[in-house]
C-alpha cells in the first residue's frame, strides 16, 4: 500500500473504504460470545480477549507489580471491595476483567457510574409503566381484570436487576464486579453504598409487598438470564470480588475507604508496557515500536499519556508506510498528547 489514507479530503466519492483493514484488537466488537451462562464456573468473558490482548498467553510471565497482586488478594480473602485509585489509562477497569480471566469467575459485570447514577441503578429497575402499558392491552383485547394473571403481566417480567443486584445473587464463587469511576457519581452515591456492600444484601419492595401472594418471582439478571427471588430480597451467600475505580478527581467518606481495600495504581513501567503491547499487537510491534515506547516513559514528570494512546500510536504508525517518518510522526504527536495538556 503506498497511500494509507482511506479519507483523502478530496471530495470525490471512491471505494477506498474497501481497503480498511480490521480494527485494532481492543476495538473489535464483531467476536461472538459463547452461550454458556456467564455466571457459570470457568465460563469465560466474550470480551476478555478484545481487553486483555488477543495474544495474551504469550506474554502471561508478566506478571502486575507486587503490591497490586497482594491487594487483590486481600480483598478476596476479606471479601471487601478494591477501590483502585491513578490517572486514566493505568488499567485500573482491566484489573478487574484479568482477576475474572485467571480464576475462570465469568464474565465482568460492569456498572459505569455517571453523575445522575443512583443506588438503584445497581441494584434494580421495575419497569412500572410498561406494565401498566401491556395490562391495559391485555385488557383491550378480550381480557378482564379478573382474570388470572398472564406472563405478560406478572410482576417477575418488569424487574431487571443491575450489575450490582446481580453480583449479589447467591452462587458458590464470587462474581465480579467493576463500578468504574465512582468519582464521578454525586455527592450521596458513596454514602449510600455502604448498606449494600456491608450487609451484601438488599430489598426489592414491589415484591415484598406481594411476597404473601407469590414467595418465589422470577425476574431477570444484568446477564440477561431469569433467576428465582424469594420474599422479594436479595441476600448473597458468597461477597462478589468488587473493583470500584477512581481517577482521583475527589475525596470519599471514611465510612467507605475504612470498607475497602485501596490501591494506588501508578503509571506502567517498561515491563508493564512491553507486555501489554505484546499482548494486543504482537512482539513486531514492540520492537518496531520502541521509539513509541520510549517516548511514552520519557514523558515529562506529571505528564498524563495513557497507555492506550500508546497502543493507538503503535497500531495507526504500523499502516503509515515506513518511508513517511514526517507523517508518522504527526500521527504520533496527535495520538500521545498529554491529557493534562491545556488546549
Amino acid at each position: 500500500m503506498t497511500d494509507w489514507r482511506i479519507y483523502r479530503g478530496a471530495g470525490l466519492p471512491h471505494d477506498g473504504v474497501q481497503r480498511l483493514p480490521g480494527p485494532p484488537p481492543w476495538r473489535d466488537f464483531a467476536a461472538v460470545g459463547s452461550d454458556a451462562d456467564p455466571a457459570a464456573p470457568g465460563a469465560t468473558d466474550p470480551s476478555a480477549a478484545r481487553r486483555l490482548g488477543v495474544q495474551r498467553r504469550l506474554v502471561e510471565n508478566h506478571h502486575p507489580r507486587p503490591a497490586e497482586v497482594d491487594a487483590v488478594n486481600a480483598a478476596l480473602y476479606l471479601r471487601r471491595p478494591l477501590l483502585v485509585t491513578g490517572n486514566p489509562g493505568t488499567g485500573k477497569s482491566t484489573l478487574a476483567q484479568a482477576v475474572a480471566h485467571e480464576l475462570g469467575l465469568g464474565r465482568v459485570l460492569r456498572w459505569p457510574i455517571v453523575s445522575r447514577s443512583v443506588l438503584q441503578d445497581g441494584l434494580y429497575r421495575y419497569d412500572a409503566i410498561g406494565r401498566l402499558q401491556d395490562v391495559q392491552l391485555e385488557r383491550a383485547q378480550g381480557g378482564t381484570a379478573t382474570a388470572a394473571p398472564s406472563a405478560a403481566s406478572s410482576i417477575g417480567s418488569y424487574v431487571r436487576l443491575g450489575p450490582l443486584g446481580t453480583a449479589l445473587l447467591p452462587s458458590d464463587q464470587p462474581r465480579v464486579l467493576l463500578v468504574d469511576e465512582l468519582d464521578k457519581s454525586d455527592l450521596d452515591l458513596p454514602n449510600d453504598l455502604l448498606n449494600a456492600l456491608e450487609e451484601g444484601e438488599f430489598a426489592i419492595p414491589e415484591l415484598e409487598r406481594i411476597a404473601d401472594r407469590e414467595p418465589v418471582v422470577d425476574v431477570l439478571t444484568d446477564d440477561g438470564r431469569k433467576v428465582a427471588v424469594r420474599g422479594g430480597r436479595v441476600r448473597c451467600t458468597t461477597f462478589p470480588f468488587i473493583v470500584l475505580t477512581s481517577n482521583g478527581e475527589r475525596d470519599f467518606p471514611a465510612a467507605l475507604l475504612r470498607r475497602c481495600i485501596q490501591l494506588e495504581l501508578e503509571p506502567p513501567g517498561e515491563e508493564q508496557l512491553t507486555a501489554m503491547v505484546e499482548a494486543h499487537l504482537g512482539s513486531d510491534a514492540a520492537t518496531e515500536g520502541r521509539d513509541l515506547i520510549e517516548r511514552f516513559l520519557g514523558r515529562e514528570p506529571g505528564e498524563i499519556i495513557a497507555a492506550d494512546q500508546l497502543l493507538n500510536a503503535l497500531y495507526l504508525t504500523q499502516h503509515a508506510p515506513s518511508a513517511e517518518r514526517v507523517t508518522r510522526e504527526r500521527i504520533a504527536e496527535m495520538l500521545m498528547r498529554p491529557l493534562d495538556r491545556p488546549r
